[in-house]
């Protein structure tokens, strides 16, 4: 769902799904009349269309969370068509925001420079093709023994396993807070200031560390990171603020998933707080490029809404 700030109803609700078209699409008279073809402005983009490449997770980077030949061959793959907008995968803002094996990264040189050449080398043959990086922290979602092997902590809002059984993560500090606003700030500057991206989309969905905040399913702080809901937005909210400061506002997505139960999430009525959250987005930055609602008809690997 693609949207300044949408409602459930939204008319562009194939948008950022991954482009599954309904069979019922094709007894339409012609793709021009059709919305699905209508340009769109996106911030500072104006798409040809309104099919988006959602991000999509492939493990191609090396053991350094840099992108290999292999990767840049996928992006060339999708990335021919003028006026297209494509999300790369979720890309760690640090090594203490990973947590996975051969995801790619946006925080070294090295990284900085595999994002170049990937996007550098489909400007030349398609200047229209707009590209954004998603940024991506784990929470607990991470793999401890991936972090226990690089030496970095398994944390998240609060000490909440994501289900019985599984691992406890610590919960992050006031101060652990403050750090991960300024290493998603450095992110978004590194891949629009110097890997050239058109901008940065804010992973806030899926239980990943921001959504670990925004729901109460999670969230059991006391101080002014839980509890209400002011609190508990107020950490995606610093980071959009923080973000947008730094690329701009209209070079700035956020996705998330109210709907979604994927790693634990899911709470009992999820209308209240992400309606806080798109008002308050909508009140602090007007020209916010886009707002990326997920409304799943799959929870991760079980068929159920």
């Amino acid at each position: 769902m693609l949207s300044a700030f949408p409602s459930r109803s939204s008319n562009v609700r194939a948008s950022m799904s991954n482009c599954l078209v309904a069979d019922s699409f094709f007894n339409m008279t012609t793709a021009a009349s059709n919305k699905l073809f209508a340009p769109l402005q996106v911030g500072d983009v104006t798409l040809a269309h309104r099919v988006v490449m959602a991000p999509l997770t492939r493990f191609r980077a090396d053991d350094n969370h840099v992108h290999t030949d292999l990767a840049l061959q996928y992006y060339s793959q999708r990335a021919e068509a003028p006026g297209t907008l494509l999300i790369t995968e979720a890309t760690f803002i640090s090594p203490e925001a990973g947590g996975y094996d051969h995801v790619p990264g946006i925080w070294s040189d090295e990284q900085i420079a595999a994002w170049k050449k990937a996007r550098c080398r489909h400007f030349i043959f398609f200047p229209t093709m707009d590209w954004i990086l998603q940024l991506w922290a784990l929470g607990r979602a991470a793999d401890p023994k991936v972090l226990a092997r690089e030496g970095l902590p398994f944390v998240s809002s609060s000490a909440t396993p994501m289900e019985d059984g599984a691992p406890v993560p610590r919960e992050l500090s006031k101060d652990e807070i403050k750090r991960y606003v300024d290493t998603y700030v450095q992110a978004a500057k590194n891949a629009v200031l110097k890997a050239g991206f058109d901008g940065v989309e804010i992973h806030s969905a899926n239980g990943y560390l921001l959504d670990q905040f925004l729901q109460d399913v999670c969230n059991k702080r006391t101080d002014e990171y839980g509890g209400s809901i002011e609190n508990r937005a107020r950490f995606t909210l610093e980071v959009a603020d923080a973000v947008t400061a730094a690329v701009g506002a209209k070079r700035t997505g956020i996705r998330f998933s109210p709907w979604g139960k994927f790693q634990g999430m899911r709470m009992e009525d999820p209308v209240p707080t992400f309606s806080y959250v798109a008002k308050e987005l909508a009140k602090r930055h007007t020209d916010l490029a886009y707002v990326h609602f997920v409304e799943p008809v799959v929870a991760g690997d079980s068929d159920q809404k």
